[in-house]
């Protein structure tokens, strides 16, 4: 295979006149439609949510792990663009100097803010959404922004799996002309619909937890022992205030009337460390991500080396997304036929990251025209 340490100056988009980059100026296949009145919710982030779903996810802290590991290997790892030739032998990858945008896809934001937040749509979601802000020359998109998923509903998709790329999006309210929208479809359903149950499970044992870790005093029972028979709610207001009393003191007082059993349960037990165990092993296969890489004990699995982990990190986390990234924008409607993009795995499978500073590639059409 070549190794991308050439320039092939075909695949650089023409530079952006004043009238494409607004998007008025290109009247091809890819150009701007009128209805897009949803276009004008882009871009007004305050309005902007992840979603409750989300959110309530992202508060399990394997799931949270598990979701910041993903996201570091796909913000990591920088774009590059190449076509194929047939050597004879085999299909041999020709590296191509990059388009504009493969360096800053957003130019507000730097690519590892827009590609760790692609991936975060795509794990939660199932897909996530760019909307195309200007075009080159040749009408091939020179630049976008993310929308957030949670934002975008589809007319003709209802979810929460996804057969193909929507022909009515409705961004905020409002219609976006999908030419106008690159659509990543993930291959794997997002979480937030495909297990809620353990998602709301595993919420409920750290609610049960922290109730547990709120008060220094055991569990247990309060007795009535003398006096008068107490009706049930004189009996269910004497727990709340025994109960409140215990929260905020260290010493509970009682009449000669009541008394307090302790239970025999430990503190472990009181903060259900199994339970608890169990549960983020249960996330850890949800998110598919090796359990030990989540803090999760699996016995006597373990690995030798850090190379080793990022290796398992990008076979069973991290790849099935990169793949569903690098595949969408390597189509015709994002670059031109025969051209393909795909991220630089060998510098974060060795960790050695100092290959993005010496690859040979330019940053603008401007170096290479002066190379030329």
């Amino acid at each position: 295979m070549a190794f991308f340490n050439k320039v092939t100056k075909a695949a650089i988009s023409p530079p952006v006149g004043k009238a494409a980059a607004a998007g008025t100026g290109y009247t091809g296949p890819y150009a701007p439609s009128s209805n897009n009145g949803g276009a004008a919710m882009v871009g007004v982030y305050y309005n902007y949510t992840e979603g409750e779903a989300r959110n309530a996810a992202m508060s399990v802290p394997t799931v949270s792990r598990a979701r910041d590991l993903i996201a570091s290997v796909i913000g990591c790892m920088p774009l590059q663009m190449y076509n194929e030739m047939w050597n004879g032998d085999e299909m041999e990858k020709m590296p191509l100097a990059p388009r504009t945008w493969l360096r800053r896809i957003d130019p507000t934001v730097p690519n590892n803010f827009v590609l760790s937040w692609t991936f975060d749509d795509l794990f939660f979601y199932g897909r996530a959404f760019w909307y195309i802000t200007s075009r080159t020359a040749d009408g091939f998109p020179a630049s976008y922004t993310r929308l957030p998923a949670s934002m975008v509903q589809t007319l003709d998709q209802s979810g929460p799996v996804w057969f193909a790329p929507s022909k009515q999006i409705i961004f905020s309210g409002g219609e976006l002309n999908p030419d106008d929208v690159v659509q990543f479809l993930s291959p794997i359903q997002g979480i937030t619909s495909m297990s809620q149950q353990s998602v709301a499970t595993a919420l409920k044992l750290e609610a049960a937890r922290f109730r547990n870790a709120s008060s220094a005093i055991p569990a247990g029972i309060l007795k009535q022992t003398g006096g008068e028979p107490l009706n049930a709610q004189e009996l269910a207001d004497l727990a709340s205030a025994f109960n409140a009393a215990r929260m905020t003191n260290q010493t509970a007082a009682l009449n000669e009337y009541l008394s307090y059993t302790e239970t025999s349960t430990s503190p472990d037990k009181m903060l259900l460390i199994d339970s608890a165990e169990f549960q983020a092993m249960e996330m850890a296969r949800l998110c598919n991500v090796p359990p030990y890489l989540v803090g999760v004990s699996v016995g006597s699995y373990s690995y030798q080396s850090s190379k080793e982990s990022r290796a398992d990190l990008w076979t069973f986390g991290a790849r099935a997304y990169a793949d569903c990234i690098a595949g969408t924008l390597s189509q015709n409607n994002v670059l031109p036929n025969g051209t393909y993009v795909e991220f630089d795995v060998e510098g974060y499978l060795m960790g050695d990251y100092s290959e993005r500073n010496e690859m040979a590639q330019p940053e603008s059409y401007d170096e290479v025209q002066s190379q030329s």
